[in-house]
């Protein structure tokens, strides 16, 4: 016969360990299975990853019709969407060499304004083929070659009068006759205004790369060099008059003449360096500079200081050439002014709505 352990016997409790050591053995081993095989189902199948397929990229077709004719010049195929107008304009020129990207104008309709550059060929799209009508536009120049070569002649110009060329006056003329000293002024102030343009062409204004057509520029030459040459014909004639006020009239034109073009300057500088807030273009505000307080006038005061000087110099000389071009400099300021005002409403309103174009209360 077997004994009964006691439950208090040392073998009662060797057995009731080993046999408590057992169960939590097989607990830990439960929880364990049990985690791996949660580990394993949430982990999916072990096999590598499905390679992804990449999805189509949807290609544009833009067929390119002349705007006269309609009839079609070429289809530029494989646009892919995030190309702008001038991607098309690259691969139309290479369809046809003759007509280089500048020399294109593009338009969604007959009679419609012509489309920029930077325009997204997606937002044009309603299908998968786009259709635009072709302009020849002619032979474009840059604007800085514009404005370099409008500017660059008057300069030139002015100073072959002034040396008294005896193909352009009489010799003996020339040679006897005294200058007065506004002669040699106006020569000093014409060269430094066009200089001033010169160096602004090159330093301070900001052009986005657009062009302009090339019978633009022969008519500002025109224009700018006929007037420059009827001018400096009168004020370096030997027989020109000085004005009817003597040096009190010459000092006070050359120094309202200086300050417009110190005016202007200023005014160009602070248009090239406008302020940003928040990624939006804000209106220059007048700053310590008294030449940049004409700003809480007017709108376009860099139109009204060029006025001045054209103005200033007509008061200075006293020469009816100057009067002319300067009554036609005033027509056609007050022109680009007003629709400057009109951009400026649109984008800086509460800015310049109390704000004249060019001369207060005038225009």
């Amino acid at each position: 016969m077997h004994r009964r352990q006691k439950p208090g016997t040392p073998e009662h409790r060797r057995d009731l360990a080993a046999h408590r050591g057992a169960l939590s053995m097989s607990h830990s081993d439960t929880r364990s299975f049990f985690n791996l095989s949660q580990l394993v189902l949430s982990a999916g199948q072990l096999k590598s990853p499905p390679v992804l397929k990449h999805s189509k990229i949807t290609y544009f077709e833009v067929e390119i019709l002349d705007v006269q004719s309609k009839k079609q010049i070429c289809i530029v195929d494989k646009v892919p969407p995030s190309s702008t107008l001038l991607d098309v304009k690259h691969k139309f020129h290479k369809a046809c060499p003759r007509w280089y990207p500048s020399r294109v104008g593009l338009q969604l309709e007959r009679n419609g304004p012509y489309l920029k550059d930077s325009i997204n060929i997606q937002s044009l799209a309603v299908s998968s083929i786009i259709t635009l009508y072709f302009t020849d536009l002619g032979q474009q120049v840059g604007w800085t070659t514009f404005f370099l070569t409008e500017y660059t002649g008057p300069l030139l110009i002015y100073l072959l009068f002034y040396i008294r060329l005896s193909s352009i006056y009489d010799k003996v003329e020339s040679t006897k006759n005294f200058r007065h000293p506004v002669v040699h002024l106006a020569c000093f102030c014409h060269c430094l205004h066009y200089i001033r343009h010169l160096l602004e062409t090159l330093f301070v204004h900001k052009f986005s790369g657009g062009h302009t057509p090339l019978k633009n520029m022969i008519k500002g030459c025109a224009f700018y060099w006929g007037f420059t040459s009827w001018i400096a014909y009168y004020i370096n004639h030997p027989r020109y008059t000085p004005p009817s006020f003597g040096y009190r009239q010459v000092a006070f034109a050359a120094l309202a003449f200086l300050m417009c073009e110190a005016g202007n300057h200023f005014i160009n500088v602070a248009l090239a360096h406008q302020n940003h807030s928040g990624g939006r273009a804000c209106f220059p505000s007048p700053t310590y500079n008294p030449f940049t307080w004409l700003f809480l006038l007017v709108s376009c005061p860099n139109y009204t200081y060029e006025v001045g000087s054209w103005i200033s110099f007509t008061v200075m000389t006293q020469t009816l050439p100057v009067g002319i071009f300067a009554f036609l400099m005033v027509i056609q300021m007050s022109l680009w002014a007003h629709k400057k005002h009109k951009l400026y409403l649109k984008r800086f309103y509460p800015e310049v709505r109390r704000k004249a174009a060019m001369i207060p209360v005038i225009f």
